[in-house]
């Protein structure tokens, strides 16, 4: 595998971190360098939270400069918009559809971008945008919380790691009383994209 420029974002409360560090123990666990940072702004008040990962055979950085992503994964649509000065030409983008407006919506100052607004500030560069009904297929597992994992398992199927050694990682990094519906939320996140 060649190196791979990944950002995650999201809002406190997504898990941002506990998804990256998941693909960063799959990507060691299948032999490979990982170098990771996490910039958590007000991210237990709902903020702007962001990782920059890269992996590969050897890596010597953890930052990734603008136009250097290859795939930028979303837990919610603005964030994963501001990010993206930080594509590749033709990178890829998967972006779960939930909104979780910023205080400055809230407030009536600014507006929230409709779907076709954000379409366009991710798909300038020439990057392949997947939207996914992410919180919907969260919902209908019984718990949002799994967002982050099935966002995961949508994302699984772009990676040459293997399946087993993601559920293995997964069943690890969690605890045993959420295992199983995470699991179940990895899967379905694998059968979004056909490829």
């Amino acid at each position: 595998m060649r190196s791979i420029n990944v950002l995650i974002t999201g809002v406190g409360g997504q898990g941002v971190v506990l998804a990256s560090d998941i693909l960063g123990d799959v990507a060691i666990s299948c032999g490979y360098d990982v170098k990771k940072t996490d910039t958590l702004g007000m991210a237990q008040r709902g903020g702007s939270v962001i990782t920059h990962m890269r992996i590969g055979a050897t890596v010597d950085s953890q930052m990734i400069g603008a136009r250097e992503a290859d795939l930028l994964l979303g837990f919610e649509k603005l964030e994963a918009a501001r990010w993206s000065a930080y594509l590749k030409p033709e990178a890829t983008v998967i972006v779960s559809d939930q909104c979780m407006p910023p205080l400055s919506v809230s407030l009536g100052r600014d507006v929230y971008p409709n779907d076709d607004k954000i379409m366009c500030i991710l798909s300038h560069s020439g990057a392949k945008v997947t939207f996914v009904e992410g919180q919907r297929m969260a919902a209908e597992l019984g718990n949002i919380k799994v967002l982050n994992v099935l966002m995961l398992g949508v994302v699984s199927v772009l990676m040459p790691f293997d399946k087993d050694s993601w559920k293995s990682v997964i069943a690890w990094r969690l605890p045993s009383k959420v295992v199983d519906i995470n699991l179940e939320a990895f899967e379905r996140g694998r059968g979004v994209l056909v490829l």
